[in-house]
């Protein structure tokens, strides 16, 4: 090779490392190949399942162009038979040059014969070229027809461009891999991270399909938004960003505790402690009332107002909003006393039972909360040990900022305004919409979706959500049932 042809391989290198896309960059290895040659046609077979399939067909004098882009050849693949020109470059790893052949006894080329007869061409010469990994595996092989001389003529392949094709297809070789390579990371990390978003759901049967859910929406809408509102579109690559996050946002709940995160009702966990102690205050009444210390009327009194307390704490208990004059019974309640048999006076509610029934809204305390609430720092502290790359460089960020709001008002960070990109606006709305409809919550019945979408949007009149992105993603049916 001289100089000048040294060059142009150094720059073709150069962008084909630039080429991010295996369809296109296949095509560009036939139309550079083709183009350093000087030859009319061009295919690249890509080793497939033991057998050599069809990826890109190119002859320029009949106009044909196939392959790349999604698009399928339909042409059955070239077996690994010794007696295949293209398939002894693989097997063998070696290049070969046919000067015609028509004339050549070394190969069965019946094939490229029936095609000329198909179609009046006329195949003269070959160059095959094996493609060979890093690890000189072989992975495809670029067979070029026809090469041409200054007049247009079909002629043999100069033996001095054999050097300059093997070092194309090589390079080719390498990118091709080192892109199946990347898309074979890419979907590994993606299928671990939604394996370990399903454990953390199936961890509690109450939220089962919580991140499920969340991702399905957010396809929907990525789809939805590219073919409707171009101009507000994420990329392809950040839309894959987009939805690893969503699939990782609660990876924080694994540490936190499963009273906490299944807590079904105010005093699970506890309902029986309150159950006994009725009982036993029931039986010290009615011991009293044996030796005199009462009347039949006020024993009778005490157990009708012991069953008529507990029922109104089992109320409290399932409420999915405690009402002022549920409220206010329970404080009544938790101001009740008796004699236990040690003589001391105690309260029919424990401090603890009074504040757990007296929550408003909810089964969680404030500590509770707190807890629940930690999964966010949870999910960021233990994304941050995870070395993503480049491509995915703002997972940790939006996964565990779903919980901010705009106006401030969210957690843990207290995030507002222009510090919340549209991707984490998108998630906190689809974490909070799927947390409204679900049906599998153990503290609330399942929201409507036409309620869900009012509580939605009065979250944006209180500044909390963003209105746009709320009516982008309210107009785009992402919600609905069914795949």
């Amino acid at each position: 090779m001289n100089t000048l042809e040294i060059e142009r391989l150094l720059n073709i290198g150069i962008e084909l490392s630039a080429n991010a896309d295996s369809d296109s960059l296949m095509r560009e290895i036939v139309d550079v190949a083709m183009d350093l040659t000087d030859c009319d046609g061009g295919t690249l077979y890509i080793l497939e399942n033991d057998a050599l399939a069809f990826h890109i067909m190119v002859t320029l004098s009949l106009g044909i162009d196939r392959g790349g882009h999604g698009q399928t050849i339909e042409l059955p693949p070239v077996a690994l038979k010794p007696t295949n020109v293209c398939a002894r470059a693989a097997l063998d790893k070696t290049l070969i040059n046919v000067a015609d052949v028509y004339e050549d006894q070394r190969f069965d080329f019946s094939g490229p014969r029936r095609y000329d007869q198909m179609t009046g061409y006329r195949t003269q010469s070959m160059l095959v070229i094996p493609m060979l990994d890093d690890k000189g595996d072989t992975i495809g092989v670029l067979q070029l027809l026809n090469a041409k001389n200054e007049a247009g003529e079909t002629v043999p392949f100069p033996k001095d461009r054999e050097q300059v094709i093997q070092s194309l297809a090589s390079q080719a070789a390498i990118r091709l891999t080192n892109l199946n390579y990347s898309r074979e990371i890419t979907a590994l990390l993606e299928s671990m991270v939604q394996v370990l978003s399903t454990a953390i759901d199936a961890r509690s049967p109450y939220n089962a399909n919580h991140t499920r859910n969340m991702a399905r929406y957010g396809r929907r809408f990525l789809t939805w938004l590219r073919e409707n509102h171009p101009e507000k579109a994420m990329t392809p690559q950040e839309e894959r960003e987009f939805l690893m996050a969503v699939w990782l946002h609660d990876v924080g709940k694994l540490g936190i505790a499963l009273s906490v995160m299944d807590k079904a009702s105010r005093i699970e966990g506890f309902e029986d402690d309150i159950c006994k102690r009725f009982e036993l205050i029931e039986l010290l009444t009615e011991i009293r009332y044996l030796r005199g210390e009462c009347t039949l009327e006020q024993y009778e009194e005490t157990k009708k107002e012991l069953a008529q307390d507990f029922a109104t704490i089992q109320k409290a208990n399932k409420a999915g909003f405690l009402t002022d004059d549920l409220y206010d019974a329970i404080q009544a309640i938790s101001k009740k006393e008796y004699i236990d048999r040690d003589g001391l006076t105690k309260h029919w509610l424990t401090d603890h039972e009074t504040e757990t029934l007296s929550i408003r809204k909810g089964t969680l305390t404030a500590e509770e909360r707190s807890i629940m609430e930690s999964h966010v720092v949870l999910t960021r502290k233990m994304l941050e040990r995870i070395r993503f790359s480049k491509e995915y460089s703002h997972v940790t960020r939006w996964a565990s900022n779903h919980h901010e709001l705009l106006n401030g008002s969210g957690y843990p960070q207290h995030l507002k305004g222009e510090q919340l990109s549209f991707q984490e606006r998108l998630l906190t709305i689809l974490d909070i919409f799927d947390a409204l409809t679900a049906s599998d919550r153990p503290y609330r019945k399942a929201i409507p979706r036409e309620k869900a979408f009012d509580i939605l949007r009065s979250m944006v009149d209180e500044g909390k959500l963003d209105g746009e992105v709320l009516e982008l993603y309210l107009s785009s049916d992402a919600w609905a049932e069914g795949e």
